[in-house]
């Protein structure tokens, strides 16, 4: 690896956290702002981390805080690839071996709440895998290659090429934040049937590690739609901004079970993914 992507993967490592949180908090204020409520500070999230660190850690069975660990340690790990610049492919990979880390502590925690959300957990990542899979492959056919840096190198905005898959992955993204009307699993709000779903039975320690990974990989999530814009950077950051906004005003306006989220993610990938990729092949040949 060159030195860029020493130093990118060192500013990952240190900074995401800071930033995710930063961006958690900024999301629990506008939602209540949108909701006609005062909310809280956009620092409440470092303030919840930091009391959940101090209070006891109580777990169902200890192997739960293992594959916890793992999970953090393999969000961690996905985005130091990516922001290193390596194979896009293999940034996937880690993604997903990150989220099935995550399904298995649910599961340990032999808790009705857990498991169906741990369930749903797994519909969802069967729902945006495709779409994940087609962005990648979208992103090689206009670049010829699957290195991240080679991507972001690239001399034109893949955005104007990938209009589909730039859409496809935004409908991923709701379901990858677990925002209305795909919070299917784990929730932020109240209202959720299943409590808090997959995170139902954890606390102290291990809860703070979850909502960390989760902060490393707003990061991450935004970092790829940057790559979109790659070209020309001050609109790659003011398009992940614009992005997460999206998000926020999303979840705050639509109910939760809307959609069939695994029949819709798969009529999205089908789609505007795999459309845009063949009309793409199409003018290629």
């Amino acid at each position: 690896m060159s030195i860029n992507s020493w130093i990118s993967l060192i500013l990952y490592v240190l900074a995401a956290p800071f930033i995710g949180g930063a961006l958690t908090g900024f999301d629990r204020w506008l939602s209540a702002r949108m909701q006609a409520r005062r909310g809280p500070s956009i620092l409440q999230s470092f303030y919840d981390v930091r009391k959940l660190w101090q209070k006891q850690n109580l777990v169902v069975r200890s192997s739960q805080n293992f594959y916890v660990v793992f999970f953090l340690i393999f969000v961690i790990f996905t985005g130091g690839l990516f922001f290193a610049g390596v194979d896009l492919l293999m940034v996937v990979f880690a993604l997903t071996l990150a989220a099935i880390f995550f399904v298995l502590a649910a599961y340990k925690t032999s808790s009705p709440y857990s498991f169906v959300g741990a369930e749903r957990e797994l519909m969802q990542m069967m729902a945006y895998e495709p779409m994940v899979l087609l962005t990648a492959i979208g992103m090689y056919m206009v670049t010829k290659s699957f290195q991240v840096d080679a991507i972001a190198r690239h001399s034109g905005l893949l955005v104007l090429v990938l209009p589909g898959v730039f859409l496809g992955f935004l409908f991923t993204l709701v379901i990858k934040f677990r925002k209305s009307p795909f919070d299917l699993s784990a929730s932020h709000h109240a209202h959720q049937e299943l409590v808090r779903g997959m995170t139902t039975e954890f606390s102290g320690r291990t809860l703070a590690l979850i909502e960390i990974a989760h902060w490393y990989e707003t990061v991450f999530l935004l970092g790829w739609v940057y790559l979109f814009f790659a070209s020309l950077p001050w609109l790659g950051v003011l398009a992940a901004l614009a992005v997460f906004l999206l998000m926020i005003l999303v979840d705050n306006a639509f109910a939760r079970l809307k959609w069939h989220a695994l029949k819709s993610a798969w009529v999205v990938a089908a789609v505007l993914g795999f459309g845009n990729i063949l009309i793409l092949s199409a003018f290629k040949a």
